[in-house]
């Protein structure tokens, strides 16, 4: 009886069924909020919520809030909720993100679920709506600094482990992706096939400040996602147009915006995008690839060389003043 049963599931596994469960398709189809030419004369929603499915949100705050327009998701599960990311809007006035998010979340025994928050990376436009939640009840928030993220995580070989995150019936996995930040992740989900990339991949500016640290992280989320179905890839930002052009820096108008989902083909040639990447700037199709941190500091050398040129000049300019004053020629 028992070596039939072993042949039984030898024969159901020889005739297709899946090694892994495929998900269940939500909705991408959704036009964000534009932001304004005129942001005073004619302001928009400040967050816009976009419902994938019954337990995932897409948020996005406005441009005409912050130009930066970052997305926020949530992922709600039986026993609790996950929130990647809080933006760029500190004063709940501006930006209700708070009780948005908390009002999305289902009750159980009379009681909202609790929340867990996580960032894809420390910088400000990422994590500025913490502080709303900070009085929250059962708000549980994971700090942005690389010991922060592998205690609070569970890491234990970062970068080259998996860290779980258990909503109780849907488990979120978060990736390590430094690169353009240090403790930068990226998270999946096998619910949905959705992977999140924050601003290490999204269809716009790609800035990345360890060239070997991005160009690792590419290949090791790569060979994660290799076997696992993926939905769509959903970043951080929308920083292109319906052409493929960057969006002009600091625009609070985007009326032509991409669309923001890739796929994971666009994530597998990834390492082929970063290999043309010289540490400093570069461009890969509709890729613009620069690192910020050289940047500035092409800037500082510049700004430093300007103030010597121009005290060499004033000095010049004193001593043949003096010396004309002289009677000399």
């Amino acid at each position: 009886m028992r070596i039939a049963l072993i042949v039984l599931c030898c024969v159901a596994a020889l005739c297709g069924a899946p090694a892994v469960a495929q998900p269940v398709p939500g909705d991408l189809k959704v036009h964000w909020d534009a932001g304004a030419a005129d942001c005073q004369a004619h302001p928009p929603r400040p967050l816009q919520v976009h419902r994938y499915d019954e337990r995932t949100y897409i948020l996005r705050e406005s441009l005409c809030q912050t130009y930066e327009g970052p997305f926020i998701y949530l992922l709600i599960g039986s026993t609790r909720a996950l929130l990647i990311d809080t933006g760029d809007v500190a004063d709940a006035k501006q930006m209700p993100l708070a009780s948005t998010v908390l009002g999305l979340l289902p009750m159980v025994n009379g009681r909202r679920i609790p929340l867990l928050i996580v960032h894809t990376h420390g910088h400000l436009d990422h994590r500025s709506g913490d502080v709303q939640f900070a009085s929250a009840p059962d708000v549980s928030i994971v700090g942005t600094d690389l010991p922060q993220v592998i205690a609070g995580l569970g890491f234990q070989l970062w970068p080259h482990d998996v860290a779980h995150i258990d909503l109780g019936d849907r488990t979120i996995d978060a990736i390590a992706t430094p690169g353009h930040y240090p403790s930068h992740l990226s998270f999946y989900d096998a619910a949905t096939g959705l992977a999140f990339t924050g601003d290490f991949f999204l269809p716009g500016r790609l800035i990345i400040d360890d060239p070997a640290a991005d160009r690792a992280s590419a290949t090791r989320i790569n060979d994660y996602l290799r076997d696992r179905p993926v939905t769509a890839v959903l970043g951080g930002h929308v920083e292109l147009d319906a052409r493929g052009q960057v969006e002009p820096m600091g625009s609070n108008w985007h009326p032509d915006e991409a669309p923001l989902p890739l796929s994971k083909q666009d994530i597998a040639g990834l390492p082929q995008v970063l290999a043309s990447f010289n540490g400093f700037y570069g461009q890969s199709g509709r890729y613009v690839m620069y690192s910020q941190a050289r940047m500035l500091q092409v800037i500082s050398v510049a700004g430093i060389l300007l103030l010597i040129v121009i005290a060499l000049s004033l000095r010049w300019w004193f001593k043949r003043r003096r010396h004309a004053r002289a009677g000399h020629p």
